[in-house]
């Protein structure tokens, strides 16, 4: 029932509702259509959907990259041009938008959100799974890299050797010639080379 001005102004001119009236009214058609389903003996079963788990498949985004493909009017819906999704039936234009509907709010009507809680023992032979893959991992990685380590300190060591043994010859020739040049300069007669001040 609507009601013009309940408050008394005569400038108000906004509808006042009776609430408890549309309460009963709805509580009415609640119990309605119970009794329908009764008489029918048809009860809508809830709809059971599975626990969300993850993604077995990789999404596909590149096999349709580069190719052109003709559409026509009997084309179905997953040919079309863009990304399809199966789920809910529709075609997204582009790649970003594809992964935002997939990981969206949107599939959330369709797919189930909820996880499937996991009891102790599970959780304690998943820590021992993943445990045991990183130590072998790490046992493959460190065998691996510490050979690759010692081959390049090998290799540095080599190498710093035999810069030493030519930086020691190099140091030897040239001790060598400037021996021989003061003996060559001794017996020509020559004292020294440009200098004109004497030594005392």
């Amino acid at each position: 029932v609507v009601t013009g001005s309940g408050s008394g102004r005569k400038n108000d001119f906004r509808r006042k509702w009776d609430k408890d009236e549309y309460e009963n009214l709805a509580q009415k058609r609640l119990a309605e259509e119970r009794e329908r389903e009764r008489r029918d003996g048809k009860t809508a079963p809830p709809v059971k959907r599975d626990l969300l788990r993850h993604r077995d498949y990789k999404v596909d985004l590149e096999s349709k990259l580069g190719k052109t493909i003709v559409i026509t009017k009997t084309t179905p819906q997953a040919e079309m041009g863009g990304y399809y999704c199966n789920v809910c039936d529709c075609v997204v234009k582009d790649s970003i938008n594809f992964l935002d509907h997939i990981n969206g709010k949107k599939r959330e009507f369709t797919i189930s959100v909820s996880v499937a809680r996991s009891s102790l023992d599970q959780v304690k032979k998943r820590f021992e799974v993943n445990k045991k893959k990183l130590e072998e991992k790490q046992k493959e990685y460190d065998f691996e890299e510490r050979m690759k380590e010692l081959r390049e300190e090998e290799e540095k060591a080599k190498a710093y050797k035999k810069e030493k043994q030519k930086e020691r010859k190099r140091r030897a020739e040239e001790d060598v010639d400037f021996e021989e040049d003061d003996e060559m300069a001794a017996v020509m007669g020559f004292s020294g080379f440009g200098s004109s001040k004497k030594s005392h």
